[in-house]
Formats: structure tokens, sequence, C-alpha cells
């Protein structure tokens, strides 16, 4: 009789294909920065609120997306390592590709929001090297922060991850599962825990900086869907028991959604909450952190059931995701830069951007990347497998 606590060996298809639907929502999302009233590096010179309208849903979920599917991924990478193998992996694939974005792939972001100070780029590229951290200087990690945090994430849940991939956990694993196998629980419990940490936390670090020593709060939360994937993810039957919920988990979502954006139209004066102002932020607050989780679960419980299928091309899509995220931000900035000065509309600025940049990355990473070990190297790809 299989194991019933530990999934199969098999690759999971619908984590690969949402991985790659996240890393578009990214793509999008940042392309939006550009147009919306939201404060960033660079703007048009014509902004809008209609990108808002689907932007602020996206936020509360993209990156919380993200980090289920990484966790659920990290308990795949572990697989017969050793800690220290682990450990000196994820060092590869992810502090290596953090140093060199900070030194390469991050300054030109910071380049074009001040290319009005500097006579070129080299002039502004020796700033970086003095190691002031932005704002203040040019030294950031900018985007790369999900790198830094994940690989802090998978330092910090290793002990955790090894329990679970012994067969110690199995009794964990069934008392949890049998707790946990309904929709309501599958809900409420994990949202019991997010709302915890932030009321605990918030108070003292409100603002989502991604600076690490000030952002504690988000950085928690985050950690927070790392573990529910990764624990999600090593038990089988919960992890059946998320795709056999799916309809209820989505009426939960499309319920938070109305709660959530009824507060956000209330503060875009679309229609009136007979609230305080201060109230309808406390609303919005705690259904945001709903809508986080209602919406991830349910994302995770659609793709079990619709796209667990194999491709010929998702192992070669999958393969680069990583670099294509690495590259994006900085790509968008660029190619916007030049595209915002265009007398066209936003509609036409955008799609170009988004376009322009999802060509480029994917021709960087097929003719500058996948070809050479150093570059798969730097962009925390695995080297290609020597042939005979």
């Amino acid at each position: 009789m299989p194991d019933s606590t530990l999934p199969g060996s098999s690759r999971r298809h619908d984590l690969d294909w949402l991985r790659a639907i996240a890393i578009l929502i990214l793509l999008f999302f940042h392309t939006g920065m550009w147009f919306n009233t939201w404060d960033w590096h660079v703007k048009n010179n014509e902004t809008t609120v209609s990108f808002q309208y689907w932007m602020i849903w996206s936020h509360f979920f993209r990156m919380p997306l993200l980090l289920f599917i990484s966790g659920a991924g990290t308990f795949m990478a572990l697989g017969k390592r050793t800690p220290r193998q682990f450990a000196r992996e994820r060092f590869r694939r992810l502090f290596v590709p953090l140093i060199f974005g900070m030194l390469v792939i991050v300054p030109p972001q910071i380049y074009f929001e001040r290319i009005g100070q500097f006579t070129g780029y080299w002039e502004f590229y020796k700033t970086v090297f003095e190691f002031i951290p932005y704002p203040n200087g040019s030294f950031s990690w900018h985007h790369l922060w999900f790198i830094l945090y994940l690989f802090l994430y998978s330092l910090l849940a290793l002990p955790l991850l090894i329990f679970l991939r012994s067969e110690k956990s199995t009794a964990f694993k069934t008392w949890l599962t049998a707790r946990v196998r309904t929709a309501w629980a599958l809900l409420l419990w994990p949202m019991l825990i997010l709302a915890v940490s932030q009321v605990t936390l918030r108070p003292f670090f409100p603002d989502e900086t991604h600076a690490l020593v000030d952002d504690w709060a988000f950085f928690t939360l985050y950690f927070l869907f790392f573990l529910f994937g990764m624990i999600a993810y090593s038990s089988t039957l919960l992890w059946e028991a998320i795709g056999q919920h799916r309809q209820k988990l989505l009426a939960a979502m499309l319920l938070a959604l109305i709660a959530f954006y009824m507060c956000y139209f209330h503060f875009r004066d679309l229609i009136t909450l007979p609230w305080p102002d201060d109230t309808v932020e406390d609303i919005f607050d705690v259904t945001a952190t709903f809508v986080s989780w209602f919406t991830v679960i349910t994302i995770i419980a659609y793709g079990q059931t619709y796209l667990n299928r194999p491709h010929p091309w998702l192992s070669k899509i999958n393969e680069g995701l990583y670099p294509f995220y690495i590259l994006h931000q900085t790509v968008i900035i660029a190619i916007g830069y030049y595209i915002c000065q265009l007398p066209w509309s936003i509609a036409a600025k955008y799609w170009t951007i988004a376009v322009l940049t999802l060509l480029s990355c994917v021709g960087f990473y097929l003719f500058v990347i996948r070809p050479f070990n150093i570059m798969r190297f730097l962009f925390g790809v695995k080297p290609k497998e020597k042939r005979p």
C-alpha cells in the first residue's frame, strides 16, 4: 500500500503551470506600475486608476501564490539530499543569483530612475560600489527581495523539512490531515495563523519594505505561505483534500472579494459604506488577508484539477522561469523608459512594453543564458548535462 502521507516522486505538472502563470502575472503587474497612481521607481507622464481595479487584487495574492508553490517545490528539492547538500544547492541557486543580480541586473533600474543626474551609465555604475543602500545610494536588491527571502526561508525551514520527509512525521501528518481536511478547516485554520501574525507584528512593522530589517510583519506573512505550501504538499491526503473542496473554496474566495472590493470602492468614492473611514480601513486590512489565502488555496485547488497535465514544452518553460523573473523588472523599466516618451495611448504603451519585455526576456534566456554554463550558474539554472 502506498504511503498516504508522502506524495509520490512524479512531478506535479500543475505546480509547474501555476508557477508560469504566476510569473506572467508579475510581468503584467509590474508593467502596470508604469501607469497606475501608486508610487514606483519610474512613471508614465499620464496615469490612470483603472489599472488598480485588477492590480489591487493581484497585489495580495501574486507573491503568496509564488511562495506557496516555492514551499511545495522546496519539499521536493530536498529529495535524497543531505542537509549539507541541500544548503549548498540553495546557496548556488539562490544566493549566487542574488549577488549577481544586485551588481548587474538591478543597477539599470536605479539608473533610469536617476538618469538626469549622470552623463552616462558608467558614471552612475561607479556609485553602486559605494555600497550605500537604496534610496540614499545605488545598492539594492529591488525585486530580488523574493530571492533573498526564499533563501532564508529555505534555511529556516530546513529542520521542519527534514522532519516532514522522515517517517517520524507520519503521526503528525495523520493528525493534521484529520483536522484540516474539511473546506472550512482549510480556509480558517491557516487564516487564523496569518491573522495572529499580522495583528501581532503590524503595529510595529506596518509597511511592506522588502528591506528585511524593518519588514518583519510581511517577512513572517510570506514565510507562513511558504510553510503552508511545504506542509500541504508533504501529505497526499491533505493535498488531495484541497482539490476536492475547490468549489467551496471558490465560493469563499468570491465572498471575500466582494467585501474586499466594497471597502476598496469606498475609498475610491464609488460607493459609500455606513462606517467611519478608520473602520472601513480596518475591515479592508482583514479582508485583504482573507483574499490572499482564499485566492491562493483556490488557485491551487483548480490547478490540481485542470493543470496537472504534461506538455513537451513544460520542462523547458519551467527551467527558464527563474531567469525570466530575475530579468523582467529591469527589462520593463528599460523598455518602458523609451516607450513612455512616445505620444501613444496608455493601452498602446502598456501592451508594447509587456510584449517586448516577454520577447526580450525569452530571447535573452534562449540565446545568452541557456547555452552557456557560466550564465546558467549566474542565473541559478542547473548546468547542462554532459553528453557521453
